[in-house]
């Protein structure tokens, strides 16, 4: 159900030295939050961590679990920034584990393990996931009608692990809709080519994930937490990546001498389908600030 482990392993690993090339210096892999038009991408990066924060309440005394921590920003972040007494992060990917433990940040602690399946007597005051939720659903589970029943579980699962009055940050890339072989609003005649490198990104880069649709998600986290605060970013996710983009090129030479051909094409092909998906309202983004209920 969703990615695997394997899966996640070729989405993320493929080099942490590769990734710092072309991130930001915490090495967040999600969409940033621009406030000025010359605002840099470290600094939206932590507007995005401020503001996820403040959904989860997070602060000093608080213990806060990051659901699909990547390589540590947000926990780091939760530890240093928010002092919170404990910040635990959980990713499927045993490679950024690794590199948020050797850190050795004081409160914080990363788990190697597929949320869904982990267990814990640990009740949190808070949460956060950001994009953790796509690798949840396949396409062909969606495509059966289980995407809500799925996100659903997920929702209980956050719930079970919170006290009463806990609050979360929650973002997640959305799919908006699938694009038509017809033209429609600004689309060139042929879009055959966004349909393929749509696939490709979906398949080569992230397989077996799946962005889920907005509706899908205010249905699934009923009866389980109530949205206080919702806003879309698709904008500004379209800045990240540009900026991703922007840096990847300029280290073309190192990533195809380091990593290969192969990896510098298909990374420069999927990030231009990024930046491309948010321009034609392809894909956007949510963040929302939730209240547990009961």
């Amino acid at each position: 159900m969703g990615s695997s482990q394997a899966d996640v392993e070729v989405s993320y690993d493929v080099s942490n030295e590769f990734f710092r090339l072309w991130l930001d210096e915490r090495m967040n892999y999600t969409c940033a939050v621009f406030e000025s038009p010359d605002q840099s991408l470290e600094a939206a990066q932590l507007n995005k961590l401020r503001i996820l924060s403040d959904f989860a309440k997070a602060g000093p005394g608080k213990a806060v679990l990051d659901i699909g921590c990547g390589w540590g920003a947000c926990v780091e972040y939760l530890a240093t920034t928010r002092k919170v007494q404990r910040a635990v992060g959980i990713t499927l990917s045993r490679a950024m584990a690794a590199e948020v433990n050797l850190r050795n940040i004081p409160g914080v602690e990363c788990v190697a393990s597929d949320f869904m399946q982990w267990e814990t007597s640990e009740k949190f005051d808070g949460l956060i996931s950001i994009c953790m939720i796509d690798h949840l659903c396949s396409l062909e589970e969606a495509r059966q009608g289980k995407a809500v029943d799925i996100y659903r579980r997920y929702f209980e699962k956050c719930w079970k692990l919170t006290k009463p009055g806990s609050t979360f940050g929650f973002q997640a890339i959305l799919r908006n809709r699938t694009p038509k072989m017809r033209p429609w609003g600004g689309l060139p005649a042929d879009t055959r080519k966004d349909l393929e490198d749509f696939s490709f990104s979906s398949k080569e880069i992230f397989p077996n994930g799946l962005n889920p649709r907005l509706d899908e998600l205010i249905q699934a986290i009923n009866p389980w937490w109530e949205v206080k605060t919702l806003h879309t970013r698709r904008e500004h996710y379209q800045r990240t990546t540009a900026e991703w983009l922007r840096r990847l090129r300029l280290n073309e030479t190192t990533i195809r001498a380091k990593w290969g051909d192969k990896v510098f094409e298909d990374y420069d092909r999927y990030l231009s389908t990024c930046v491309r998906a948010f321009d034609i309202h392809y894909s956007s983004l949510v963040q929302m600030e939730l209240e547990r209920i009961g």
